[in-house]
């Protein structure tokens, strides 16, 4: 299985990354990624940036180094009601929007609250992708939550990153795209590379792919084609351009 393109990857804008978006993109393009998506953290995480910085960050060029780059952010969800930390008109700008839990912007909760807060996230049409949802500090009904990224028209990401920062979500992942395949949909790859030497790196998160049987049609990161239609779907502004 060929993986083109990463969804998911931090800057120096967000206080806890080392490399810069030019930098990302140079590596991407090294290792023969044709996209990747630039998704800082939302507002509410310690460090990171403000509502301003995706405002502004149409100024991106869409292709840097031969690699297209998608400008989006990874927003936080910050309570069962599925509230984000970037109001809907923001979001609406960009180009690709990823929302997911972190412990530093809402306490875990029980399965049925963190379940709902995923699920709720999901009815924004403006969210495309719920990252590492097998994050153990945050346990969901993993029927329930598939079932309903399906309903939704909303990716669930297998986060590469999450094998080594966040212990004890294989099993979890794992669970996760077994159910993904079952009601045949689909998962999105992200290496969650908070450094550019880490873009693309898929090799645990391939490993999931691999013990669920999941096919090409079960990974959006097989093709960019493939991925811009899904967000054109969704309502999202992005060009087919090389």
């Amino acid at each position: 299985m060929e993986l083109v393109l990463d969804t998911h990857a931090h800057t120096v804008a967000c206080g806890h990354a080392y490399s810069t978006i030019k930098e990302i993109a140079e590596e991407a393009a090294n290792k023969g990624l044709k996209l990747i998506a630039i998704t800082e953290h939302g507002p509410s995480m310690p460090g990171t940036t403000r509502p301003y910085f995706f405002s502004n960050i149409r100024v991106v060029p869409s292709n840097i180094c031969g690699v297209r780059v998608l400008k989006g952010i990874e927003a936080n969800i910050m309570d069962s009601d599925g509230r984000l930390d970037l109001p809907d008109n923001l979001l609406a700008r960009l180009d690709i929007v990823i929302a997911s839990l972190h412990d530093v912007t809402i306490q875990p909760g029980d399965v049925e609250y963190n379940t709902q807060a995923m699920v709720n996230a999901m009815k924004n049409p403006y969210v495309d992708i719920i990252a590492h949802p097998g994050n153990p500090v945050f346990a969901i009904d993993i029927e329930k939550v598939v079932e309903a990224a399906k309903q939704y028209n909303v990716l669930l990401e297998i986060n590469n990153h999450s094998f080594t920062a966040r212990k004890g979500s294989y099993d979890n992942c794992l669970n996760i795209a077994r159910k993904v395949k079952v009601l045949n949909w689909q998962v999105a790859l992200g290496s969650d590379a908070h450094i550019c030497y880490d873009i693309g790196n898929f090799t645990d998160a391939m490993d999931i792919v691999t013990k669920a049987e999941m096919t090409e049609d079960n990974v959006i990161n097989t093709s960019v084609y493939k991925l811009l239609n899904f967000l054109k779907q969704k309502g999202k502004a992005v060009e087919f351009i090389d």
